[in-house]
């Protein structure tokens, strides 16, 4: 199994292929964006046909897991409809939440504006949840973990804009499009601030964990995908930083239940 700039693999066995993709990279074709760069192409040409079970947003980083026969993607996609996948995603936020966890019903209506973007919809939106945890803040940023049990498009994003909140570098969700910079918070920053490179500067969000019944075994397993460089530069900063740390109970890459 080989990493590229556009992907690394976690897992792979004869039934399912679990992979660690970067950001602006979709999994799959995309009505709006045709001719775009597409995960289940690249690694099709070392896995050979891969079938779509579930999606996140091109903008976001992080797991994917791809059917490798119809038997599996049958599988899989029933457990994706009936909520039986855990999900977990890490997200950098603007702002300092007053809250500990959060729990959000709102119905969802997705391509519900002229930008494309999902929009709270009480009468024509489908049922849509997620739970958020606070991590804790970090200057004028907050880490936080969002548990969607539903899959609408950008229903993390999406929910997180009615608490009021927007994931930092968001091209859609969010009027704030200034890069996560070391001189932005560190008080004694000795570096030429003109010269600077930001530490991130693309959507802040990361599908972080998965835990899925093995289509063919039934055995629960849980995958986890490394932050990708700019991230990781973050948070390793604001852990020095700050002391708060969102892989402080980090696991390894492949845990059985």
């Amino acid at each position: 199994m080989k990493n590229t700039p556009d992907y690394s693999v976690i897992y792979s066995d004869e039934d399912i292929v679990v992979l660690n993709k970067r950001s602006g990279l979709l999994i799959a074709s995309d009505r709006y964006d045709l001719d775009a760069p597409r995960l289940d192409i690249l690694a099709e040409k070392e896995f050979g046909k891969l079938f779509a079970v579930h999606r996140i947003d091109k903008d976001t980083s992080g797991l994917v897991i791809y059917a490798r026969t119809e038997e599996a993607h049958r599988a899989l996609s029933m457990s994706f409809e009936k909520r039986e996948v855990k999900k977990t995603y890490h997200c950098l936020v603007h702002g300092r939440p007053l809250w500990q966890t959060e729990h959000v019903t709102l119905s969802l209506l997705p391509d519900g504006d002229a930008k494309h973007r999902t929009v709270v919809n009480k009468k024509a939106g489908k049922p849509s949840i997620t739970d958020f945890e606070n991590i804790g803040s970090c200057g004028p940023y907050s880490w936080l973990k969002a548990f969607p049990h539903t899959g609408r498009t950008h229903q993390i994003r999406a929910h997180l804009q009615a608490l009021g909140f927007s994931i930092v570098c968001d091209p859609l969700y969010s009027g704030n499009q200034h890069p996560v910079l070391l001189s932005d918070v560190k008080r004694k920053y000795n570096g030429d601030t003109l010269e600077e490179k930001p530490l991130l500067s693309r959507l802040a969000l990361h599908a972080y964990s998965l835990t899925v019944k093995h289509p063919r075994t039934g055995e629960t397993l849980t995958f986890t995908a490394p932050y990708p460089r700019d991230m990781e530069a973050v948070r390793k900063q604001f852990a020095k930083l700050f002391k708060v740390d969102p892989l402080k109970e980090n696991a390894d890459n492949i845990l059985k239940a």
